[in-house]
């Protein structure tokens, strides 16, 4: 998680923060509310100066979740036409060099959602308001109740997906573990479980699942130590010497600093016509 967004997202420079950080557990950052910039309206691509980031850099791994439904609605996201990760090519090109990094260690950039559009927040902000629709519960938000979630933080508007230059994402070991398929009806695990009974994601372990409601989910949280911590720190570091920032509510979240589109949310869907 435009005229709206969700969710579900530090650095030492000295440029502006995508958003203020307010105490946990949180949202991600936002910003100023101007009108959304329709799809198409010139003729041009509805998503000018973005990219898909495997044209860019394709050796990072993708596990697009909204377009799968394998995620905490249960079911693919409106506006999720194709499992791709689009970006501002500025954000693009920074994740590239963290790549560059990451395999120097050992390790590739596997990310989960890029640009999001509106329509997408919007359909998560409708799932909000059905308290019947709990499918996923069990995976993604086990110990809160679906009608807190607003509440408490983990669902918010608008987001900062919307401007193209945040992205959620993990690391995973290079050659990665083969990860089974998602099965819908497959039982479903707590995220806060121990690496071994969550979801066979190929992560490297990061102490929680991604999109995991729940305090663990924080990069600092307490009650993640040993090696799942150092691989949060890991990440982190990578992220940031790539001139990025963190969203310390979600270990998975970060945002381009000198992003390109601050004050702007993009409705276009997530298909590579939308970047021309």
């Amino acid at each position: 998680m435009l005229a709206v967004g969700v969710l579900l997202t530090g650095c030492s420079r000295s440029q502006p923060q995508p958003a203020p950080t307010p105490p946990a557990p949180q949202p991600s950052p936002t910003g100023p509310r101007p009108s959304s910039v329709p799809p198409s309206a010139t003729g041009r691509p509805g998503l000018p100066g973005f990219v898909v980031l495997g044209d860019v850099d394709p050796r990072v791994r993708t596990d697009i979740r909204y377009a799968s439904p394998h995620n905490f609605v249960g079911r693919p996201i409106t506006g999720y036409r194709e499992p791709l990760c689009l970006l501002t090519r500025r954000a693009a090109e920074a994740l590239r060099r963290v790549q560059d990094a990451a395999l120097a260690g050992g390790h590739s950039l596997k990310v989960y959602d890029c640009y999001r559009p509106v329509p997408a927040v919007n359909d998560f902000v409708a799932w909000s308001k059905r308290p019947g629709e709990q499918r996923s519960k069990a995976e993604f938000y086990p110990h809160v109740e679906k009608s807190r979630l607003f509440a408490e933080g983990y669902i918010g508007a608008p987001t900062a997906h919307s401007r193209g230059s945040t992205m959620d994402l993990t690391l995973v070991a290079e050659p990665p573990a083969d990860q089974p398929p998602f099965r819908p009806g497959q039982p479903l695990l707590s995220c806060t479980a121990p690496r071994a009974e969550r979801f066979p994601d190929n992560s490297i372990d990061m102490g929680t699942g991604f999109d995991c409601f729940d305090p663990l989910a924080r990069t600092a949280a307490p009650g993640v130590s040993g090696p799942a911590r150092a691989n949060r720190m890991l990440l982190e570091r990578l992220m940031t010497d790539a001139g990025f920032v963190n969203y310390p509510g979600e270990w998975w979240h970060y945002s381009f600093v000198d992003e390109p589109y601050p004050d702007t949310f993009f409705d276009a869907p997530v298909a590579r016509s939308s970047v021309g």
